[in-house]
């Protein structure tokens, strides 16, 4: 496996009731299984247990960063 194959990246989130908040690191292919191309993710919150829904580049700037050089041709590899 390729560096680019192994890195993780990090999921942050905040509840916006209650205000907990959560980071997980996945890899690409996890964010793929679990948000796909959605310009919106949606969440669990552990500590309330409602659903909501934030922006992918909120949630994951790292992620959102490097699909948006791979549609400009400049990730590709």
């Amino acid at each position: 496996m390729t560096e680019k194959e192994n890195r993780r990246y990090k999921v942050k989130m905040a509840c916006p009731q209650c205000g907990c908040s959560n980071l997980t690191t996945l890899s690409r292919e996890e964010i793929q299984q679990r948000f796909g191309d959605l310009p919106n993710v949606e969440l669990d919150c552990h500590e309330c247990m409602i659903k909501y829904e934030t922006a992918r580049a909120d949630a994951c700037p790292e992620w959102d960063a490097e699909c948006l050089m791979m549609q400009e041709g400049k990730g590709a590899s």
